[in-house]
């Protein structure tokens, strides 16, 4: 309490926020001793204008002076009240050392999360539960291919970027889907997912990102989405696992591929492959014997293509190894179709190939395994029946190419000749 400036009444909280040792050190004692000289000039403004009893000011933030020297900083509120029968000045104060102390930590905080999120080669993007920007690291700017200053993001919803979401199949991805939407709106922390962006230069960039909330357990938190550039590492992969299944000379699926392949559609009995062909170059060693391995592999390229080129878009040809090939023929072939295509087959092996300044003519043996419905076959055992159709079918000297018939792995088989010119 202060009565025409002077302090008349204190209460122990204000001993001890006045760092005095008790009351006595602060009643009697003009007010403006305790209040910084900033702070006065407004203090005296609002005690003038409190006129009538029960007027009170506005909460107002000022400094006080303790009797030892330090500041303290205040909120006060000034109440016109009677006081032992004449009006005084009732001011209530609230510390707010403590509350201070608080938000320097969380300036302090924010300063070191900007600072360091600011040099992060990971791309850091602050959510609101809005959708929009708050903040937004360099790496996320150039990963999302928008240079210009921050305040043209800022404030932005993440749709009105220039770039489209892709989800991990490459497939559009609606901002409301994103993983940083579900941690928005549960709470989650998801970690470890992928998704794309479609940039406006044209550029396609995938990252592998985490979403969290940026203050647990508020639920008006935004959400830190962080995100790894992951573009060249995952077309490494697919260069790896192409690699992994593809024949290196000729490009077609290899052995494991096309095996896989054949397993899955009889483990599957879902008529997806309807015929199996094992073809075999007649005279093929001859050509590495006589003009060697580089003029061999010219002619294994050369088929491959014209393999390919004779068979449908949902047929599969493969290579083995060596001079061997192994297509498998989708469910819509007939067996008129199929004898069709295995005459393709042969006469586009046999047209002449120019390998290196040499003519040279191949013929092709094909072996046939239909595939019958709930072929209980492996796919291995389908691929040693049509090789021995083909091998049976092969006559000596490999002067002709043949096509052979074996079904199902047992001893009946039916064999046919036509010949490669």
């Amino acid at each position: 309490m202060h009565e025409h400036g002077i302090v008349v009444y204190v209460n122990p909280a204000v001993v001890r926020l006045l760092a005095a040792t008790s009351a006595d050190d602060l009643i009697g004692k003009p007010l403006t001793d305790f209040v910084h000289p900033q702070s006065s000039p407004a203090m005296h403004e609002r005690i003038r204008g409190l006129t009538d009893a029960g007027d009170a000011s506005e909460p107002t933030e000022m400094t006080l002076i303790r009797v030892d020297g330090a500041y303290v900083q205040v909120e006060t509120v000034s109440v016109l009240t009677a006081w032992q029968g004449h009006l005084a000045n009732q001011v209530v104060i609230h510390d707010l050392t403590a509350q201070r102390r608080a938000e320097a930590g969380q300036r302090r905080a924010e300063e070191y999360f900007v600072t360091i999120a600011s040099q992060l080669e990971e791309g850091v993007v602050v959510i609101d539960p809005e959708g929009r920007i708050e903040w937004i690291n360099p790496a996320a700017k150039l990963v999302f291919g928008t240079p210009g200053p921050d305040e043209d993001l800022i404030g932005q919803r993440i749709e009105a970027l220039p770039l489209v979401l892709l989800d991990s199949h490459a497939q559009p991805l609606a901002p409301t889907r994103h993983q940083v939407a579900r941690t928005l709106a549960t709470g989650e922390t998801i970690t470890g997912y992928v998704f794309g962006v479609d940039r406006a230069d044209g550029q396609r960039r995938w990252l592998s990102g985490s979403s969290r909330l940026l203050n647990p357990g508020d639920p008006q938190s935004s959400a830190v989405s962080s995100f790894s550039d992951i573009t060249e590492f995952r077309a490494s992969r697919r260069q790896l696992e192409y690699q992994a299944t593809h024949d290196s000379l000729t490009g077609l699926a290899n052995r494991s591929l096309v095996l896989s392949l054949l397993a899955g559609a009889l483990a599957n009995d879902d008529g997806s492959i309807s015929t199996v062909l094992f073809i075999d170059l007649d005279g093929f060693k001859s050509i590495n014997d006589t003009l060697g391995h580089a003029v061999g592999d010219t002619v294994l390229q050369i088929v491959a293509q014209r393999l390919q080129r004779a068979l449908r878009g949902d047929d599969v040809v493969g290579r083995l190894g060596g001079d061997e090939f192994l297509v498998l023929l989708s469910d819509t072939a007939r067996r008129v179709e199929i004898e069709d295509l295995i005459g393709r087959l042969r006469g586009s092996v046999a047209e002449p190939i120019i390998a290196r300044g040499h003519r040279i003519e191949v013929n092709a043996s094909i072996g046939i395994s239909p595939l019958a419905e709930a072929d209980t076959r492996t796919a291995e055992a389908v691929l040693h029946d049509a090789d021995l159709a083909m091998y049976r079918a092969k006559p000596p000297g490999n002067r002709e190419g043949t096509v052979g018939v074996r079904e199902r792995g047992d001893d009946t088989e039916a064999t046919g000749t036509t010949h490669a010119s």
